[in-house]
């Protein structure tokens, strides 16, 4: 037996669990490779995790994977990378088993699988199929060509409606993220000591907004579809981020204003929701469109095929809800505008209903996971000091 098959058999017998496969196999016996070599060690978080562990069950697979930003600075670094034997290519093996987190701990999981493996069918589906039910409410009412008075969008959908249909929705989009977000950390939750939680916290924070190991280890960027190193991906990410964070602020500061201050929409520039919603939307052309096609372009070495979909998916649902948003504020109080608003609706209610499954479930995973290595590099290394 090859030393290759030989890790490759301790790989399968550490990788038996309630979610182990090959993905997970794969990914332990290349981290066996790495731990003997240790040559990407500064390169990220992911490489000093590992070197706190000598096995690699299919709960420590899933943190490390998710801990991976799939920047590909170690593929290229690696001298065991392919046509090797060894065939070490860790960024693509972890991004397999993060589709794999993705699906095995969504709630409920068939929909984890089903989004999986067909996200941007699914998601532009879901945005046609609500956009056109929404439109045939406007077509039986006989509103769907009419102006209303003011552009007032409460005329054709009326507030208390609108209230009951994306309230729960959004409501059960947090509850399902909520419950596979607490199925990770159930399994990976590191052993409590006497650590400062609030500090290693903060230092999560800051990491998972900062994308600091997206840098390569070295502050240079990532490899995208060549090995030329680049910022393209943190810039658009941040610029997605703030497009979300934006129109998501402007709904909060918009409910402020109808419930505590009487004031009804629709607003005009330059009031705060309005300007909160169009640069929102701005960002939320950009961003994602950027995203895409970075993701489009990323060599396939870098990254798994099975994740594309989903990937397209998310930043297809996040452009339709900037771009209908838009064309509906540029149609207000013109021939047109209630169709857009029946558009822009549906769009932002698939969003809401795919965000456990989409691609914005690696957010919620990629904090988790940042948390436990925070707070780990707080613990005494067990490993270190048994040499000692």
């Amino acid at each position: 037996m090859t030393p290759l098959q030989t890790l490759t058999e301790q790989a399968r017998a550490l990788a038996s669990g309630p979610i182990a496969g090959p993905e997970e196999a794969e990914v332990a016996r290349q981290l066996q490779i790495c731990n003997a070599c240790r040559y990407c060690e500064g390169f990220c978080a992911v490489f000093p995790a590992m070197t706190r562990r000598l096995e690699f069950p299919p709960a420590d697979v899933h943190y490390l994977a998710n801990l991976c930003h799939n920047c590909g600075a170690c593929l290229h670094a690696c001298q065991y990378a392919p046509p090797h034997e060894f065939a070490v290519n860790l960024p693509r093996a972890m991004a397999r088993v993060r589709a794999r987190t993705y699906a095995d701990y969504a709630w409920p999981r068939p929909l984890g699988a089903l989004f999986a493996r067909n996200g941007l069918a699914l998601s532009l589906a879901l945005a046609l199929a609500m956009s056109l039910l929404l439109a045939a409410a406007l077509v039986r009412t006989g509103s769907l060509t009419a102006v209303p008075a003011g552009g007032d969008f409460y005329a054709v959908f009326p507030h208390g409606w609108m209230v009951g249909l994306f309230a729960p929705t959004f409501g059960f989009a947090l509850l399902a993220l909520g419950v596979g977000l607490w199925r990770f950390w159930r399994d990976q939750a590191p052993v409590r000591e006497d650590e400062d939680r609030l500090a290693a916290t903060r230092e999560a924070g800051r990491d998972a907004i900062a994308l600091t190991y997206l840098d390569g280890g070295h502050g240079e960027g990532y490899h995208n579809e060549d090995d030329r190193w680049t910022h393209a991906r943190r810039h658009a990410h941040h610029l997605t981020v703030a497009g979300f964070a934006l129109c998501f602020a402007a709904t909060s500061v918009a409910t402020l204003y109808h419930y505590l201050g009487g004031w009804v929409a629709p607003y005009d520039l330059p009031s705060l929701p309005k300007v909160l919603g169009v640069v929102g939307g701005v960002g939320l052309l950009l961003g994602p469109a950027a995203l895409a096609v970075l993701r489009v372009r990323r060599d396939p070495e870098h990254g798994a095929r099975e994740q594309r979909s989903m990937d397209l998916g998310f930043a297809a649902l996040l452009w339709l809800s900037g771009a209908t948003g838009l064309a509906l504020w540029l149609a207000r109080g013109h021939a047109g505008q209630t169709l857009w608003l029946a558009i822009h609706l549906g769009c932002v209610l698939a969003l809401f209903v795919t965000l456990p499954y989409s691609k914005f479930a690696h957010g919620p995973y990629r904090v988790a996971a940042l948390l436990k290595y925070a707070i780990e590099r707080r613990q005494p290394d067990r490993l270190r000091l048994g040499g000692e």
